[in-house]
């Protein structure tokens, strides 16, 4: 189609120029980033995936500075961030010089959250050391202090080491002692007056100590080494109670003795106890010892052997019980008896206790059945 001009005159013509395509938006040309312009970022800032591992440049400058991977610092931070802590932590352990040392787990006081874009293993909290305990404090309490003498010194250190040397088992025995008790009553006036001494019940429970002895002479004896040594004498130990301590004495050979003789001797030997008479001799030799708590109300005791002896005798209290009494025709009645509590320590290393019973059966049934003359 033509296009008239000015004055009529024709004018060339022109080509329909094409709808222009729409200009595409183009991307703009990435240009690698200067150093002048963009904070550069070490390979270790990046885990072996190539993601960026949290941390703030205050960090990152740190790790620098000191040559030290970001990788191998663990985060402690909210989603395994690292912050300045875990980074300072990490010199303080590892140093800043070089080489990339094992991670060590830290110490966690709260677990915490693994980062959304990587997988941890929840580090597993250290043990913390033990601490000893500070030793509790008592309170002070009010009162003297007042050194042992040496009596009571030694009373301690011979009882101790008879309990770590001795094997101690103790058997009880209820003994019938109406029989010598009225005995006593009956003689003892005009028997203390013909023997100017006083008559106790220690001379009858001495009688009956030597005779369980000769039941069971094994009660008589003592260790010596891997041997046992059995004693040709009886050598009667009395434990005297005194008011600074205990001692005891020894009746020397008392199987050679009359009832009388043993009365004078357990007198005498008390007596010089009491006023500080003794000689050494006196109280050394002892094969067997006889200690009677009983005068100060006790029913029995549990006493400890004397070294190096195997066996000692406890005397209980002498009181009035309703017993059960057995005729010959078979017949029971309840009768008012004097009892007395009989208590045998000995020495389990070498004493059986079939031993020790029968040798207290022995003694029972001799007290029970006295029928010596007393003299």
């Amino acid at each position: 189609m033509a296009v008239i001009g000015k004055a009529g005159a024709p004018a060339k013509a022109v080509e329909a120029a094409p709808t222009p395509k729409p200009v595409e938006k183009q991307k703009p040309s990435v240009q690698p980033a200067r150093d002048d312009q963009v904070i550069g970022f070490p390979a270790g800032d990046r885990a072996e995936q190539g993601e960026r591992l949290r941390s703030s440049p205050l960090v990152r400058r740190m790790a620098r500075e000191n040559n030290i991977d970001l990788t191998d610092v663990p985060g402690t931070g909210l989603g395994g961030r690292i912050t300045k802590h875990d980074i300072q932590g990490f010199i303080q352990r590892h140093g800043s010089e070089g080489g990339r040392p094992e991670p060590v787990t830290p110490t966690y006081t709260q677990a915490p959250q693994p980062p959304a874009e990587r997988t941890q293993p929840t580090p597993q909290p250290q043990p913390r050391p033990y601490i000893e305990p500070p030793a509790p404090v008592s309170p002070e309490l009010q009162g003297d202090l007042v050194p042992m003498t040496p009596m009571r010194k030694k009373i301690a250190e011979r009882m101790v080491e008879s309990r770590h040397t001795s094997a101690h088992v103790h058997t009880v025995f209820k003994v019938d002692m109406t029989r010598i008790v009225k005995l006593r009553e009956k003689l003892r006036k005009g028997w203390e007056e013909r023997n100017g001494t006083k008559l106790t019940f220690m001379p009858f429970i001495a009688k009956a100590l030597m005779h369980g002895i000769r039941v069971k002479p094994i009660v008589n004896a003592s260790v010596a080494g891997d041997a046992i040594q059995y004693h040709r004498n009886i050598n009667i130990g009395i434990a005297v109670a005194l008011e600074w301590g205990l001692i005891v004495p020894v009746v020397k050979q008392a199987e050679n003795l009359s009832f009388v003789g043993l009365q004078r001797g357990i007198s005498d030997l008390g007596e010089r106890a009491r006023t500080k008479k003794l000689k050494p001799e006196d109280v050394q030799g002892g094969t067997i010892t006889i200690t009677n708590p009983g005068i100060f109300g006790p029913q029995f005791g549990t006493p400890i052997i004397l070294q190096p002896q195997v066996a000692i005798l406890g005397m209980g209290g002498i009181f009035k019980e309703p017993v059960v009494i057995t005729d010959e025709d078979g017949s029971d009645s309840i009768a008012i008896r004097h009892i007395i509590r009989l208590t045998l320590g000995y020495d389990h290393r070498i004493i059986d206790g079939a031993d020790a019973d029968q040798f207290m059966v022995a003694v029972r049934s001799y007290l029970e059945n006295f029928n010596e003359d007393i003299g």
